[in-house]
């Protein structure tokens, strides 16, 4: 693939996020948890770019997360093949004819962010809520993984209007009552000016939103939860896809 001619946004949506519809709840996960799509190549060129550059921006793990993570590793390292990977020993050839070793065992989440178009985010149980122990997120919507890393879901939610102690009970309740091997997902719906899909902004400067902007660009996370099965730790999978007003005609 030439990186250069590749499109960093993507020009359709999957089926079951098809703009124009309602934004639907919480719901299983019938599909792919991991994709790869048209805008990969390019998409991972920015990541590696990232990665080298501001790995501190972009890349956090607790040592006590190392297990989840490594495991987290392990379970998408099987996916691969379906989604046009190669894999022979340690090293994973890419759908954009790279090589990945991925024989290190303690840098897991930057090898993650190395093959997947994906940004993976690791919830561990630590008392009565789950926290964030690790992540690696290249493609933020306007938050930052230095302010949220190593808070409890209450800290995480704190600038959202809407996230009361109640909608918290019943988000940490989700969060207990996710089953291994019976993932769920949802997704978002954003307009920005910017098509850049590097997007950190503090909690303390929160990026204002018209609930009837139409902006030039239009950012939806597709967001699958799954439990890890050892660890038990819960794991956002953050697929994002930014597409021109023009290839999005029937949003309403």
């Amino acid at each position: 693939m030439n990186v250069m001619k590749a499109p960093i946004l993507q020009r359709h949506l999957p089926a079951d996020m098809q703009a124009g519809r309602a934004l639907p709840g919480i719901q299983p996960e019938h599909g792919p948890w991991l994709r790869v799509d048209e805008a990969y190549g390019a998409q991972m060129a920015r990541r590696r770019a990232l990665l080298r550059d501001a790995p501190h921006l972009v890349l956090y793990q607790e040592n006590a997360a190392l297990p989840a993570a490594q495991e987290l590793l392990e379970a998408v390292l099987t996916e691969l093949p379906g989604l046009g990977f190669e894999r022979a020993g340690d090293v994973v050839t890419c759908p954009d004819a790279r090589k990945v070793d991925v024989s290190s065992t303690t840098a897991p989440m930057g090898l993650l962010g190395e093959l997947l178009q994906n940004d993976f985010i690791i919830m561990e149980k630590r008392g009565d809520e789950h926290v964030l122990s690790a992540g690696v997120l290249c493609f933020p919507a306007s938050w930052r993984l230095s302010e949220k890393a190593g808070r409890p879901l209450t800290d995480i939610h704190v600038p959202v209007e809407e996230y009361t102690p109640e909608l918290a009970r019943r988000v940490q309740r989700l969060f207990d009552g996710i089953q291994v091997g019976r993932p769920l997902w949802r997704f978002n719906q954003l307009w920005y000016d910017d098509p850049e899909l590097f997007q950190p902004r503090s909690a303390r400067d929160p990026r204002r939103v018209d609930a009837t902007e139409a902006g030039p660009f239009y950012r939806t996370e597709r967001q699958t939860l799954l439990r890890l099965p050892i660890s038990r730790a819960v794991v956002f999978a953050i697929h994002t896809y930014v597409l021109a007003r023009a290839n999005v005609p029937d949003l309403t």
